[in-house]
Order: C-alpha cells, then sequence, then structure tokens
C-alpha cells in the first residue's frame, strides 16, 4: 500500500477563521517552489470564502517559516544557464507578497517559532503579527552571497530605515520581545495560545462591515501602496541578480557543505 505524503501548505476553515499553516517540519518550513505555487493558490481559495473574515498564517511543528529552501537554491545555483529560473521564482516570490497586501481580508501572521529570510518576509506581508516567546526574525540572505531584495521594502516599510538597515546588514537574528519592541509584531502571546488569540483578532473583525474592513487595509497599504509594490518588483529583480553570482554559489555551497564561506 502506498503511502500518500501529507501536504506541505494546509488550508482549513472553522467558521469565520481561514488558517493557511506550512508543514514542512523537518526543514522548519523552508519553502520550496511547489510550496510558494501552493501559497499561492491558498490564498486564492480562500478569497473567495465569504464567511471567513480573517486569515490566520502559521507554522507546524516548532518553526514559522526558516525562509527559502537553500538545497533546492544550491541546486539551480549549480546550472550553467539559471537566469531564467531566478527570474520565474523570484517573480512568483513577489507575486505572493503582493497577493498577501491586496487580499481582500486581514491576514495574521501568528509566528511560532523562527522566521528568518522570506519567512519574516511572510509576517511583514501579513496585517498583524502576533507571536509567542519562541519566536525569532532575522534576514540572513547575505550570510549566504544573496540579497534580501524581496523583504527590505517591505521591512523598511513596517519598522523604518533605521531598525531596518541594523536587521538587513547585520543579518542578525532578534527575539519576539525585541521584535515588539520594534514594531515588528503587535503582540506576544503563549504559545499554546497562538492560534486561539488569532481566532479572537478575527472575531473583533468579523464585528465589522466586510466593505469597511476590506477599504480599511486598502487605505492603510496604499499610503504607499504604488511605491512598495514597484520595490518588491525592484527587490525582485536584486534578488534574482545576486543568485547569479559566484559570491551565491559559494554562500549556497558553504551552507550545503556545512562551512564557513570563503567570499571571492
Amino acid at each position: 500500500m502506498i503511502k500518500m505524503s501529507e501536504p506541505q501548505i494546509k488550508v482549513k476553515v472553522h467558521q469565520n477563521v481561514g488558517t493557511i499553516s506550512l508543514h514542512r517540519d523537518e526543514k522548519r518550513n523552508a519553502l520550496t517552489r511547489s510550496m510558494i505555487f501552493d501559497l499561492i493558490q491558498a490564498f486564492r481559495d480562500l478569497h473567495g470564502e465569504k464567511k471567513v473574515r480573517a486569515i490566520v498564517l502559521t507554522g507546524g511543528g516548532a518553526a514559522f517559516c526558516a525562509g527559502l529552501c537553500l538545497e533546492e537554491m544550491h541546486a539551480i545555483v549549480q546550472e550553467d544557464d539559471n537566469q531564467d529560473r531566478w527570474h520565474q521564482d523570484t517573480t512568483s516570490l513577489a507575486e505572493l507578497l503582493q497577493q498577501m497586501l491586496q487580499f481582500p481580508k486581514p491576514i495574521i501572521a501568528a509566528v511560532n517559532g523562527p522566521a528568518m529570510g522570506l519567512g519574516a518576509g511572510l509576517a511583514l506581508a501579513a496585517d498583524i503579527v502576533i507571536a509567542s516567546p519562541e519566536a525569532t526574525f532575522g534576514f540572513p540572505e547575505p550570510k549566504r552571497g544573496i540579497v534580501s531584495g524581496l523583504c527590505t521594502p517591505l521591512l523598511h516599510f513596517r519598522v523604518g530605515g533605521s531598525h531596518a538597515a541594523r536587521l538587513l546588514l547585520t543579518g542578525e537574528a532578534v527575539s519576539a520581545e525585541r521584535a515588539l519592541q520594534i514594531g515588528l509584531v503587535s503582540e506576544l502571546v503563549s504559545l499554546n495560545n497562538l492560534w486561539a488569540r488569532g481566532a479572537e483578532l478575527t472575531q473583533q473583525i468579523a464585528q465589522s462591515a466586510p466593505q469597511a474592513i476590506q477599504l480599511t487595509k486598502k487605505q492603510l497599504n496604499e499610503t504607499v501602496g504604488e511605491l512598495l509594490e514597484m520595490h518588491i518588483a525592484l527587490g525582485a529583480a536584486a534578488s534574482a541578480t545576486s543568485r547569479t553570482t559566484e559570491a551565491a554559489k559559494e554562500g549556497l555551497t558553504a551552507f550545503v557543505e556545512k562551512r564557513e564561506p570563503q567570499w571571492p
């Protein structure tokens, strides 16, 4: 008997709460190309669910999301002609983040553990971020020879230039408490109560008219909306370019070989 593999992106609807959860626990929910497409489809599916008033995005296991799958990226970086692949990948990532920003219902990121690189970017693209004390946030891409082009404009938008510069240039990971202090997180919640708190916030949202909430979210994001989307698109191009460099090849190879990179 063939054992069916569990889906790595799960979608559930409970009353008026739509939940999207990442389930690649053995790799700390690092996102593969197929998971990116599944996430885009998950949001499309919940878009049409009239009874759903908000989305809770969370991680299965001990991590929220460790970012992109570096093993998959390492395989691509070894290819001779990989520019089109990188362009396709970063365009898909930009589509996902812009889809979240434009999504008509509020998205609540319930960060249950480490959120690194694009994992932190998913939280930044949400409207409300709650986190357990176990959560950490960081943008370590330059340590792998690549840039966090897609997350940079979102981070600047959410926490301001000074905090964004420190996080992006040092690659340091910050605790949930520090994330709360700089405005990346709005509330700390115990791990066991994290989803329940997301559901409570959904009930608060549900007390308002759906159209009013949709217009409010649109207004919040459109204060810098067109500019933000433009910078995400530019960031996608920068990310794609950085992945074609010798530094990217060395950084990703060093990760796979579990050694320190020797920068060219």
